[in-house]
């Protein structure tokens, strides 16, 4: 009996301490409608998320303390120039608490895509980015169909193929 109640106490300690990944508040799923949102921009004017609509759109979410998020900005930057903006937007959130850090890291790792900070983690749960980075594909009515954690080769003939099959729209050449 007292082993069966080590045991038993054993594997509720294991099993409190795995981790566990909940959806962050507000989380929008695979599925549903992205909200409203003001996105207060890092380089140029504030936008709302919904002036993105109609069009499918990558929403790459980054943090300048994150080395993954460092090491696939270049391979962004390379599939925004693939299509250039003609089958799909793209958008850059920066989860940083400050607006300095976020934009040294743009200096540091240019692009030519908008990016906005996302200080007060509105967008961050809204896209359940509880791990960086995340790009989240969307389509043109603003459902979220995929969402992708940590660092990829945006511009491969991979994961083009990937963000294709999510969006339903043939992703070769320009």
């Amino acid at each position: 009996m007292t082993k069966a109640i080590l045991g038993l106490i054993l594997l509720c300690l294991v099993g409190g301490a795995m981790p566990v990944l909940a959806a962050a508040p507000g989380e929008v799923e695979i599925g549903g409608t992205l909200r409203e949102a003001t996105m207060q921009g890092l380089a140029g004017p504030s936008r709302k998320l919904s002036e993105f609509r109609g069009k499918p759109l990558l929403i790459n979410v980054w943090a300048s303390w994150c080395g993954p998020c460092r090491s696939e900005m270049g391979s962004l930057e390379r599939l925004f120039w693939r299509y250039e903006g003609k089958k799909f937007a793209m958008i850059g959130i920066s989860t940083d608490d400050y607006p300095d850090k976020a934009k040294a890291f743009l200096q540091q790792y240019p692009t030519s895509f908008a990016h906005f900070i996302d200080q007060r983690l509105l967008l961050e749960n809204m896209l359940g980015a509880n791990r960086l980075p995340l790009t989240v594909v969307v389509d043109a009515r603003g459902r979220v169909v995929g969402k992708y954690y940590g660092a990829r080769d945006w511009d491969s003939p991979e994961t083009r193929a990937l963000i294709g099959k999510a969006l339903g729209i043939p992703m070769g050449a320009r």
